[in-house]
This record gives structure tokens, sequence and C-alpha cells, in this order.
């Protein structure tokens, strides 16, 4: 099979973005917010969560692909990959505030973490150093 890890990754961020999305269309139908946010302070933070997901996760996804086409991955790659899933819901769930808001931070960190370390990764690969 081509790519099993990028493809179980993939089927993972598919369910986060569903589940990011539902949880903004809970706040829509409470708060009968069709278009934007109404001024909605929660509606924004979990509009943005979701946002934030769709712009790093491309990149990731995109990464842990070339270097897994590269065969340079092995065991590692699934766990960095898992791990940037986990930390992006620890990011939607923190960008509600409250007790979990330091899942915000957390996410955040991990997310630039798993993004550099990967593109390194893929540079030392592009050049024959790995």
């Amino acid at each position: 099979m081509l790519l099993p890890i990028t493809l179980c990754l993939a089927a993972a961020a598919a369910l986060i973005n569903f589940w990011l999305a539902i949880r903004c269309g809970q706040v829509r139908t409470k708060e009968k917010i069709s278009i934007g946010t109404g001024g909605n302070a929660l509606l924004e933070r979990r509009m943005r969560a979701q946002l934030n997901f769709a712009e790093n996760t491309p990149w990731v996804l995109f990464l842990i692909a070339g270097i897994e086409l590269a065969e340079k991955g092995g065991g590692w790659l699934a766990y960095v990959g898992g791990a940037y899933m986990l930390a992006r819901v620890a990011h939607g769930i923190g960008m509600d505030g409250g007790k979990f808001e330091a899942g915000r931070g957390a996410g955040v960190m991990v997310t630039m973490l798993a993004q550099i370390g990967l593109a390194v990764v893929a540079v030392l690969v592009a050049l024959g150093k790995m």
C-alpha cells in the first residue's frame, strides 16, 4: 500500500475538521447566526480554531507524504502525525477558553514543532543527508 501513514492521518484530519465544523454549527444553531459571527465571541473562537486547522494541516500532511514517499519516515512519522492530530483537538477545545484554555497553547506549540521538524527532515531528505 502506498502512503499508509498519510492516508490514516488524512482520515483523522477529515474527522477533526468535521468535529470542528459541528462545534461551529452548534453555536450558530443555538444563537441563530446564519452568516459571520453575529458578534458572538464563542463562535469567533470556534471559527478561528477550524480555520487554523485548515491553514496548518495541509502542510503537515504534504510533508508527511513526501517523507513517506521517500521511504525515510520509519515508525516515528506516525507518532509525529498522531501528536499533531491530538494537538489540533487540544487547540480546538482550548480555543473555547475556560478550564481547558491551556490546550490552545499546547496545541500551537506541538503544531509549530511538528511543522518545523518535518520541514527540516524534508530538506535533509532532499539533500540526501537522511
